[in-house]
């Protein structure tokens, strides 16, 4: 970089955060207008993505609510509506009366294989093009070191 000063390592932080930002809203964005997404909203589908991981088959709202991008409030909307569909059961937690463990139905579950079955489709649709099988595990590299620097989750606050 002959004449011209190197590039300051905030700015350079910050453009790679917007950068790293506006490309992950641009392909939520065009995999949110996908077909798999009719039946289901991206943030439905992602509560019961979740609950179908989860190795015990239930889990409770507050660990739930670590693994989505919502909001307390709105989970708790999604969750009584995701119920109401069928989708998910609840129940108190045993050992906790305040807790509530949330499981996928049968319904539920099969919801979740057929549109994650096409999600992932789209997604290999949509990275396939864009970047080689090496850019895309050096990516996942990236973003799984960025996300492993940033330690564990503090906990939240109870509201109470």
């Amino acid at each position: 970089m002959a004449g011209k000063s190197a590039e300051s390592p905030v700015r350079l932080a910050a453009e790679t955060w917007e950068s790293l930002f506006r490309a992950q809203v641009a392909v939520m964005r065009k995999l949110q207008s996908g077909p798999a997404f009719r039946k289901l909203a991206v943030n439905e589908y992602d509560v019961l993505f979740t609950l179908s991981r989860c190795p015990s088959g239930w889990l409770r709202l507050n660990e739930l609510n670590d693994n989505v991008l919502l909001s307390q409030s709105s989970l708790s909307r999604l969750v009584e509506r995701l119920e109401k569909r069928g989708l998910i059961a609840r129940m108190p937690a045993p050992e906790d009366g305040r807790g509530v463990l949330l499981k996928l139905t049968d319904e539920g579950r099969e919801l979740q294989k057929e549109i994650g079955r096409e999600h992932v489709r789209d997604i290999s649709e949509l990275m396939g093009p864009a970047l080689t099988q090496a850019e895309q595990k050096e990516l996942m590299r990236l973003t799984t070191k960025l996300r492993s620097s940033l330690g564990p989750r503090p906990p939240r606050q109870d509201p109470r």
